[in-house]
């Protein structure tokens, strides 16, 4: 099938806006493609860097560069702004600093310069403010692939998508791209590893410079990796060496700041709202969010966002230990950074939005990575067992939808998280493979309905590839259509 696929979370500036701090003017986004410090730098997996992901997990290869979605036929896409997080760094470790920094740039690849600009600069906020500037300098700027003319443009609407639409012509492509920002401590807060560094007055005023951007995020992150002194935050780091630099703030609730934070984000009479979006929040703050949104915001339609995340198939934030689904459970990974059945009606009821990672150290679990591991290399046969990883996702949604009466194939998108630091599923390496992703799930999608349509309400029996085409684009589309004004 060939469907134009949408991504609602990626990061196709983390690693050339990195690379741009070895060069001279430093943060330069180069319309040569040729240059590692240009958005549209190709890099693909060569059979080496494949085979060191495989062994020690390593993505040195790019995914989500704007030549690989021109390649992959994407047309709108959600990216991500990150200010790269200090306590990465800053904290030795077996006496010796320099090792997380190694860490980090083999599973980051980004460069030494950067990682020493991060360790030294003390405002997130300025750095958020030059990625913004590293999109904007080649927007609208023409880039030749293919014999075809491509643009990226930055979108503030979805009327602009649908006239960005009009202009395209066979030889000319453009790609619409949508602001989000992960984290918090974006604002320029949680700088300290073992104390609160964040100014009220300086965050809230931040915020407000954020709502008043030529293109505002559509969302942002809450939470990430580490406390930022608004919210608790869930533990998400694999890297052992790493962990005791998240524990500060794990156990926290949302915080007086938080909450003044919260109410700004939402508050639709300083600018457009902002909307939030609960990956990385920890259970405590998730649930007192959604408590916020059941009083205060109570006649306020607000859509809940996971913007790259999987499920852990249990019941819910209070019967985390409790599942409906004994059957298909064993297949999940079940941590609290993954979302809960009730999370997933909450979203549906909500017209919000759930995208899922493409990440196996998040889709599934330790039984199911391994069932999917093939020791003989054949594409097509990895490929089935990989895209099962992503079905699975895609069918348990469906499966607590339904059982609630509602429409199953709504929420579920992709957020691939694709050049965030993540362990991309194996065959699924970057956007290009999203193709060959989309003609298995048909299979797959097409096998459900064969064996289980009939225990679904009548309204949820759609075709396979019906499924699949909301999966990678529609249920995106409709999200956009509702909420991007």
């Amino acid at each position: 099938m060939k469907t134009n696929y949408i991504d609602i979370h990626c990061h196709p500036a983390l690693k050339p806006y990195s690379k741009s701090f070895k060069y001279s003017p430093t943060k330069k986004n180069m319309l040569d493609a040729g240059r590692k410090n240009s958005i549209w730098h190709y890099s693909p997996p060569t059979v080496l860097e494949k085979f060191l992901n495989r062994i020690v997990t390593l993505t040195k290869f790019s995914q989500t560069d704007l030549t690989t979605m021109a390649m992959a036929g994407t047309k709108t896409v959600i990216v991500s702004l990150y200010p790269f997080e200090k306590h990465f760094l800053t904290k030795p470790v077996l006496g010796w600093k320099g090792l997380t920094e190694v860490l980090v740039n083999l599973a980051a690849s980004i460069s030494q310069k950067r990682i020493d600009y991060v360790n030294n600069h003390e405002d997130y906020f300025k750095d958020l403010i030059d990625e913004y500037d590293f999109y904007k300098q080649l927007d609208n700027q023409v880039q030749k692939i293919g014999g075809i003319f491509y643009t990226y443009r930055l979108v503030n609407s979805y009327a602009e998508i649908l006239e960005n639409k009009k202009q395209e012509t066979s030889t000319k492509k453009i790609i619409n791209i949508i602001l989000s920002i992960e984290g918090g401590h974006s604002l320029n807060t949680g700088l300290e590893l073992n104390r609160d560094t964040g100014s009220p007055d300086e965050v809230l005023a931040n915020l407000q410079k954020i709502k008043n951007w030529e293109k505002p995020p559509l969302f942002m992150t809450f939470a990430h990796h580490f406390y930022n002194e608004l919210c608790g935050h869930s533990e998400s780091i694999s890297i052992g060496l790493l962990k005791d630099n998240q524990k500060r703030g794990m156990n926290e609730d949302i915080t007086e700041l938080g909450r003044k934070v919260l109410h700004h984000l939402l508050d639709d009479s300083n600018g457009k709202r902002i909307y939030i979006d609960v990956k990385h929040m920890n259970t405590r703050s998730r649930k007192t969010y959604y408590k916020i949104l059941e009083t205060i915001y109570s006649d306020v339609p607000i859509p809940i966002i996971a913007s790259h995340g999987a499920v852990n198939g249990m019941r819910s934030i209070i019967q985390w230990n409790e599942t409906n689904f004994p059957e298909s459970t064993q297949f999940f990974n079940n941590i609290d950074i993954n979302f809960y059945d009730e999370e997933l009606i909450r979203i549906a009821k909500s017209n919000g939005v759930f995208g899922i990672q493409l990440d196996e150290r998040r889709i599934g679990s330790k039984k199911a990575i391994n069932e999917s591991k093939i020791w003989i290399p054949n594409k097509r046969k990895q490929l089935k067992k990989k895209s099962l990883l992503v079905w699975r996702q895609v069918e348990h949604c469906a499966k607590v939808l339904d059982k609630e009466g509602l429409f199953c194939w709504g929420i579920q998108t992709i957020g691939s998280d694709f050049d965030g630091i993540v362990n991309p599923i194996k065959g699924l390496w970057t956007a290009e493979n999203i193709k060959d992703l989309a003609e298995e799930m048909v299979h797959h999608a097409t096998s459900f309905i064969s064996s289980y349509g009939e225990q679904l309400q009548p309204f949820n029996r759609i075709t396979g590839e019906a499924i699949v085409e909301r999966v990678l684009n529609d249920n995106a589309v409709e999200f956009l259509k509702r909420w991007f004004k």
